[in-house]
């Protein structure tokens, strides 16, 4: 039997997540299992069912290798694996669907020891709490949450050889595969009926439809239709690519700049477009879409019939590879008669072959000096070479105005109040597809309120990040309100000095912005779903982290017992995060809140406005009238007085009139000292040796100085 590999010793695995051992994230499972196994092995040999066992564990496991699954458990026959446990790139749910659909296929082929082995496989989406530890080094129980279960009921209604899909994984995967609905089941433990559907296989490389009127791009499609009428009118090729990130609106442009040129001094102009399909079946399948259409409406047989080989089966690498030159010949005879677009969406999803045809075509075009444009889409991180002349036009995202325009045109068709586009608007952050989602339905059911379409986005931005920069983008969404680096450092456990390398790297990413001196904001839609992924147990480190923090800034001692973490000599932490609990209970039933500011505005670990020092160091305390300032772990040993003990007097005990505290936190007003205890104490004025310093209930917070 196969089984995923450890990297290495759990230890290491366990310091590399390290300060965020666990997450909540939206992942996919997938559950396959043999039909009548029973009844198989009853018939067999106890070493033919070894032979066949590691046949059908190693065929599985191979195959969702490839689909990048990761192998969570095995259960008898039956095999759960979780899609976007390890990273997501938004296109999770598509990954375990097309994996199925692979392992169906792979174990009709193979028919180890001669059986034919029928498999039911369900795949449901959901959201779970992850050990990115037992991730890692493939260890089980990794994932917690009622999806499992979900997953495991549909694999039992599945029809033999088939695949059926939950309903948020069937939106996911919307116009990637073929479905067809089954009947609505009624799963145990569901208190209400699920629609399912069964899916029969990859659907074919099809341009998007596109229903939305085009806001805010005018200066792009202007620049990219003047490139195409240039190059077509001068009979000299060019290549134009738009490029930005998913859900800008780049296919939408494309769709607008292929119908914005429609005739080049009064000749028609011929549009062939296609689209690349994540992970192709195979490497030049899109190629049809450019070559099948002729204007007589018949097709091109092509020398010896290869064009009509690759037509009626074009995800047959062999029979493509044959008809490349034949492809090439047709696009180039059509530019010969009039002037031809050639238009290809998502060409970073391309395989290797595709992008050489294209790059082959457009050289031959300037050769012949024929009329024929290349206009591409692709991701913000592609850095293919494009070949002379060509223009790269970046789609960035639209501005507040554009982006209320499209909200309120959003809403009135799907018959919802224009009003909430100002409550919309930060979250859509200038991005079309979050605009869309959010002013097609009310997200309430959503974990969070986030829609599905704008969770996966952000996840995936999220999971290209490396441990260090999202454990920073995870504090800062717990704490609210701007980030300060001192404060981050605090949470996480960080020397000073770490956290501002990695909020200006955000910043050049466009996750946060810098907002006042020392601080940053976290894009309003990335900071809900950095939220979304965090624990309770991780949130009550995170304050326990921040109120040891305050006390050693403060010179207070945390009293023994309190569960605030140490530190030893030579140590990082005594008390690494999450531990003396479970990680599968989520850390108790109520989470703790991360201590805000203080109302007044000030904070021990915020900057100080004309402090000396760097930004974000930790604020000096303030000594008593006529003594020397303590230098807090960051002040880098910065001295002065304070010549009012007023001021002195707010900082120790706060104000005397009020009593605050943190949101989740017991308040008591504390009584009047009487006068016996007073006499023991000293007056309010003196600080004795003798005098402790308590808090609410009596509990001893430290010595004072």
């Amino acid at each position: 039997m196969l089984i995923t590999t450890p990297a290495g010793s759990r230890k290491a695995v366990i310091a590399a997540c390290r300060p965020v051992p666990e997450e909540r994230r939206t992942v996919t499972v997938l559950f396959v299992d043999i039909v009548g196994s029973t009844r198989l092995v009853e018939r067999l040999d106890p070493e033919d069912v070894r032979a066949l066992q590691r046949a059908y564990f190693g065929t599985v496991a191979s195959v969702l290798r490839r689909w990048r699954g990761v192998v969570e458990k095995y259960v008898g026959d039956a095999v759960m694996a979780l899609f976007g446990a390890s990273g997501s790139d938004g296109l999770d749910a598509y990954r375990a669907v097309r994996a199925g659909l692979d392992i169906q296929a792979a174990l009709e082929r193979r028919r180890p020891g001669g059986v034919r082995l029928r498999v039911r496989v369900g795949v449901a989406t959901g959201e779970v709490l992850l050990d990115l530890a037992g991730v890692r080094d493939g260890g089980h129980g990794a994932a917690s949450g009622a999806v499992i279960t979900t997953a495991a009921r549909l694999q039992e209604h599945a029809p033999p050889g088939g695949v059926v899909v939950c309903p948020e994984t069937r939106s996911a995967v919307a116009g990637l595969v073929e479905q067809r609905p089954l009947a609505t089941l009624t799963l145990a433990g569901k208190a209400l009926p699920l629609d399912v559907w069964r899916v029969t296989g990859a659907a074919g490389s099809r341009p998007a439809r596109h229903r939305v009127p085009l806001v805010g791009r005018r200066r792009e499609l202007a620049g990219a239709a003047d490139e195409v009428t240039r190059a077509l009118r001068e009979r000299r090729p060019r290549w134009i690519s738009l490029v930005g990130p998913p859900g800008s609106g780049r296919s939408r442009l494309l769709h607008e700049v292929t119908r914005a040129v429609s005739h080049v001094d009064g000749v028609p102009v011929r549009r062939r477009v296609t689209a690349c399909p994540p992970y192709p079946c195979g490497e030049l399948a899109p190629l049809a879409d450019l070559v099948r259409p002729r204007p007589d409406g018949t097709v091109a047989g092509g020398p010896g019939g290869v064009l009509a080989a690759f037509l009626a089966a074009p995800d047959d690498d062999t029979a493509a590879a044959r008809a490349v030159v034949a492809c090439r010949e047709v696009l180039l005879g059509l530019a010969a008669d009039a002037p031809v677009v050639v238009a290809v969406d998502d060409l970073d999803r391309a395989a290797p072959a595709l992008r050489r045809f294209l790059h082959q075509l457009h050289v031959a075009a300037a050769e012949r000096e024929l009329p024929l444009a290349v206009v591409t889409t692709c991701g913000s991180g592609s850095a293919d070479p494009l070949p002379a002349p060509a223009r790269r036009i970046p789609v960035e995202p639209l501005g507040p105005l554009d982006t209320g325009r499209l909200l309120r045109h959003l809403l009135d068709r799907a018959g919802r109040p224009a009003a909430l586009a100002a409550r919309l608007l930060p979250l859509a952050g200038g991005s079309p597809a979050v605009a869309t989602a959010y002013a097609s339905a009310d997200p309430a059911g959503e974990p969070g309120g986030v829609p599905a379409v704008a969770r996966r986005l952000v996840d995936a931005r999220l999971d290209r990040l490396d441990g260090t920069h999202r454990a920073v983008l995870l504090a800062g969404a717990a704490r609210g309100g701007p980030v300060v680096a001192a404060v981050v450092e605090a949470m996480l456990g960080w020397p000073a000095g770490r956290a501002e390398p990695v909020l200006r790297a955000l910043a050049a990413a466009g996750l946060v912005r810098p907002v006042t001196a020392g601080g940053w904001a976290i894009d309003a839609l990335v900071a809900r779903v950095a939220a979304l992924r965090l624990s309770r147990a991780v949130r009550a480190d995170f304050a326990r982290r921040l109120r040891a923090a305050k006390n050693t800034a403060a010179g207070r001692v945390p009293a023994a017992g309190t569960g605030v973490p140490s530190r030893g000599a030579g140590e990082r932490e005594v008390c690494p995060l999450g531990a003396g609990r479970s990680r599968r209970s989520g850390g108790g039933a109520r989470p703790a809140p991360v201590p805000p500011d203080r109302p007044d505005g000030s904070d021990a670990l915020c900057p100080v406005p004309g402090q000396p020092g760097r930004s974000g160091a930790l604020r000096a305390v303030p000594a008593r009238p006529g003594q020397p300032v303590r230098a807090g772990p960051a002040t880098g040993g910065a001295t002065g007085t304070v010549a009012d003990a007023a001021e002195w007097s707010r900082w120790r005990n706060g104000p005397a009139s009020a009593v605050t505290a943190w949101p989740g936190q017991r308040t008591d007003p504390s009584p009047a000292v009487p006068a016996r205890q007073e006499r023991r104490t000293g007056p309010p004025g003196r600080v004795g040796r003798n005098r402790r310093r308590t808090g609410s209930g009596g509990q001893a917070l430290g010595l004072a100085a």
